[in-house]
């Protein structure tokens, strides 16, 4: 079975444990998740090159659509049973307008809040 593919800082402590949680809720096994980490030296995501993945959290959909920020969290919640209704609140019209924007603010001060691991966390 194909899997979502969902590139995470793992030296972000938010990031591990929003990691952890949606691990939790992913009862049908369709997210596979990657540290940005471990992709900058493989060569095995080429179509990440360019990108901030360290700014905001990517993923690479079964259907092979490359997502980023606000748009892959709605794809997440959209692929969890118990959080489906959020992903399709954050899919009516307008929602995008408000809340990319409030992702972008909240991800460059995640640092600030939540400091960041010296080494990557991956479990």
């Amino acid at each position: 079975m194909k899997k979502h593919i969902v590139f995470y800082d793992a030296q972000c402590p938010f990031c591990f444990y929003v990691k952890k949680t949606f691990r939790t809720f992913d009862w049908l096994h369709q997210i596979k998740w990657v540290a940005v980490q471990d992709t900058e030296e493989t060569g095995k995501y080429p179509y990440l090159e360019g990108r901030n993945t360290l700014d905001e959290i990517h993923m690479l959909t079964k259907e092979g659509e490359v997502k980023q920020g606000f748009e892959t969290i709605r794809k997440l919640l959209l692929s969890l049973p118990l959080f489906t209704v959020i992903g399709i609140l954050f899919s009516f019209p307008g929602v995008h307008r408000v809340a990319s924007p409030l992702y972008r603010w909240f991800s460059d001060h995640r640092h600030q809040w939540f400091g960041r691991y010296d080494l990557p966390r991956y479990a």
